[in-house]
């Protein structure tokens, strides 16, 4: 069977941001599991559409149930997960919609991959900065504990690596910062981004 390919494009990337009055990024947010990804991205998405824009979230609860759901946790399904949510977010991209990423993808080759897949002018990657002690006091999901005493392998910070970002655009301290003031740095980083000229 052939694959098929459009012929005719009848509205542009473009024809859609002018629509939605509003220039399509992706927010990336990488950190550790605990660290205040999901809350800052909760934030975020409030934020901005209180500013009237149109945004889409990705995040482990949203991709590992559905699109993802074949895949485990070794170092080669984590890279073919993030390779997937970059060409999902190609896919938000060409419809003009603004997508908040919440992932720990733990290496620089993968957060580089998924740069490389959505293009480094539409990517805009925010670290989640709390140390590995806070994220374990916090562990809100159990999963830490379960890690330390070994009935999680390969988990992040524990026993599988986690890179810290050599290029994060900005960088936000959840241990330092209230969740208000970090949604707030954030939203004032991208705002001039995201907004139409």
């Amino acid at each position: 069977m052939k694959h098929i390919h459009p012929t005719n494009i009848y509205l542009t990337r473009e024809d859609k941001e002018n629509y939605l009055k509003q220039n399509a990024k992706v927010i990336w947010i990488t950190g550790l599991s605990g660290s205040g990804k999901s809350t800052l991205a909760s934030g975020l998405e409030k934020k901005l559409a209180e500013h009237g824009y149109f945004t889409q979230v990705l995040d482990g609860d949203n991709i590992r149930t559905g699109i993802n759901n074949n895949l485990g946790f070794t170092a080669e399904d984590r890279t073919e997960n993030i390779r997937r949510i970059a060409e999902v977010n190609k896919l938000f991209l060409n419809c003009g919609i603004i997508t908040i990423n919440a992932f720990i993808s733990p290496t620089n080759d993968i957060r580089h991959m998924a740069q490389e897949i959505i293009g480094k002018d539409d990517f805009i990657e925010i670290f989640v900065d709390a140390p590995v002690e806070v994220c374990i006091e916090r562990d809100p999901k159990g999963l830490y504990k379960k890690a330390l005493s070994g009935e999680i392998k390969n988990f992040t910070g524990i026993s599988a690596p986690f890179d810290r970002p050599d290029n994060a655009d900005i960088t936000i301290n959840t241990a330092e910062l209230s969740i208000e003031e970090g949604v707030e740095k954030a939203f004032e980083f991208i705002l001039n981004q995201v907004k139409k000229a």
